[in-house]
């Protein structure tokens, strides 16, 4: 109470105080109360999404269905572009993703029409993929890779026919088992399958 008397030293120093820029210091205060809303909010950078989550509802379901439909058989993984693009990811963990860009190549080289294309083509893979040392050669035996070479000669869309298969099988009896047990896809499937028992809770 005594501060407030007047001619007290108190008083005088709380003028003294109330003389000095507030305004600077409100905004200081201001800055510190918004930085420390952004601090303490993580979540707020993932809201982003949110608005075309909800409107993509029924994508969302579709693609919880096709991530389960991948462990049935490698056909139906091959089937799926999400799923040769996460099979492709966890192939790079092992260093052999060649294998399957090889036979994603066989499948798009197996389209064209062109003879010229084809024959330039038909090199090019063969070239990248197949031929001993090739920069990113694939692990099929010296049989089919003469085989392949001999095919070069007249290039049809059959020639990697051989190759490729050898490549398949050994990607569906040997990646194939390792990608469905990996952490990956064990947490895409957990995923899905809870997407799955929250839509039939809300049915």
């Amino acid at each position: 109470m005594s501060c407030w008397m007047p001619g007290c030293p108190a008083l005088s120093m709380c003028r003294g105080l109330a003389a000095l820029p507030i305004t600077c210091l409100e905004r200081a205060k201001d800055l510190k109360t918004r930085l420390g809303i952004l601090l303490h909010k993580p979540e707020l950078g993932h809201r982003i999404g949110t608005p075309s989550k909800l409107q993509l509802g029924s994508r969302q379901r579709d693609s919880s269905r096709e991530v389960l439909e991948w462990r049935e058989s490698f056909d139906q993984l091959l089937k799926s572009k999400n799923g040769v693009t996460a099979f492709h990811t966890f192939l790079k963990t092992e260093f052999s993703e060649e294998n399957l860009d090889f036979w994603l190549a066989c499948e798009d080289f197996k389209k064209t029409r062109s003879k010229t294309k084809l024959a330039s083509k038909a090199n090019r893979i063969f070239e990248e993929f197949v031929q001993s040392e090739a920069p990113r050669e694939v692990n099929i035996d010296h049989e089919t890779r003469e085989i392949t070479r001999k095919n070069l000669s007249g290039a049809t869309s059959a020639c990697f026919n051989e190759a490729q298969a050898k490549t398949r099988t050994l990607m569906e009896k040997d990646s194939y088992p390792r990608f469905l047990k990996s952490a990956s896809y064990q947490d895409m499937t957990k995923q899905a399958t809870s997407r799955g028992i929250s839509k039939r809770s809300h049915t």
